[in-house]
């Protein structure tokens, strides 16, 4: 009889913490009064991703607010605006592409600050709630569009946008869609059912479309996986806000590492960074804290949009 081995336990370790000059203490928002019961949220952290330059940015979403954390660990605002940001990928050397959950796709120039719309509706029909985001190697990017949807109401949907502007809703029936993963061949889209404390692993087929999605990895306690991140070999990393953890999974779904929190247990997403991108970095978002470690794997490399999207 096979027996799985026990994980390797490690503790993550803090590298910076939002400024106090940043925090929005004591102070409400509508986001907040939403989603976190109505207490003050003074930040709460999400979609980290890096630059050529190594420089980290993260989202705040109550507060409309882009960061950007240099190596040392010194934070600068770059933009703040009417929206409630949350996940971020690199569509160009300077050009953020945002998942706004009240304005949509967003794309934010790192440069100047500015942000403008990339893709607002659909159809005319505005989105539930866009959450996290992925682009492949050949431009495509999928996206998750959660909204309030979860097991009462299993209708989160997840879409891919090809270069060209077309968009084709691939998923419909996701109990709360958040974090999205690519494999390292692009065959297999993981998406994250927050709400339904698991995994879907969503084959893509070469026609464009998806069959035989099932559940990969399934979680438990209050608040489900969140933001997902894949490595060089293959395994799926997962951020679990309701422990506090990062699972590292290995290609059956068996944790082979467990991360821990030393900060807030909500753990809400991660980035691979440094020059072989070996650390791994994560928003503690309730604390306002950004937690890293090494690895010995590096993360799966990222990619943008192509040129001259339509989108864009």
């Amino acid at each position: 009889m096979l027996l799985l081995r026990p994980p390797d336990v490690r503790d993550l370790d803090v590298f910076t913490r939002m400024p106090e000059r940043f925090r929005r203490t004591g102070q409400r928002s509508a986001w907040a009064d939403a989603n976190r019961g109505g207490a003050p949220v003074d930040s709460f952290l999400e979609g980290p991703v890096f630059d050529a330059a190594g420089n980290l940015y993260v989202t705040d979403i109550p507060w409309g607010r882009i960061f950007r954390i240099d190596p040392a660990g010194d934070w600068e605002l770059v933009a703040e605006f009417d929206g409630e940001p949350n996940g971020m990928k690199f569509a160009g050397e300077r050009t953020l592409v945002i998942t706004d959950y009240k304005n949509g796709l967003m794309a934010l120039d790192v440069v100047s600050g500015v942000v403008r719309p990339y893709l607002e509706r659909r159809n005319s029909e505005r989105f539930r709630g866009v959450n996290d985001l992925i682009f492949d190697s050949r431009g495509h990017l999928y996206f998750t569009d959660q909204g309030q949807s979860g097991m009462h109401e299993p209708t989160g949907r997840v879409y891919r946008l090809a270069p060209d502007g077309r968009l084709d809703l691939l998923l419909h029936n996701v109990p709360s869609p958040n974090g999205v993963a690519l494999s390292p061949d692009e065959r297999v889209l993981y998406v994250a059912a927050t709400r339904g404390n698991c995994i879907w692993r969503v084959p893509l087929m070469q026609d464009g479309s998806v069959a035989k999605v099932g559940q990969f990895f399934t979680s438990y306690g209050p608040s489900g996986p969140d933001g997902l991140a894949m490595d060089d070999a293959g395994c799926l990393l997962v951020a679990n806000p309701g422990l506090g953890y990062v699972w590292v999974l290995n290609h059956r779904s068996e944790p082979v590492i467990v991360l821990r929190s030393v900060e807030g247990m909500s753990l809400t997403n991660l980035a691979y960074g440094g020059p072989e991108r070996k650390v791994l970095y994560c928003t503690e978002s309730t604390t306002g804290t950004i937690l890293r470690t090494t690895l010995d794997v590096p993360g799966m490399k990222l990619h943008g949009a192509l040129a001259g999207s339509s989108a864009a």
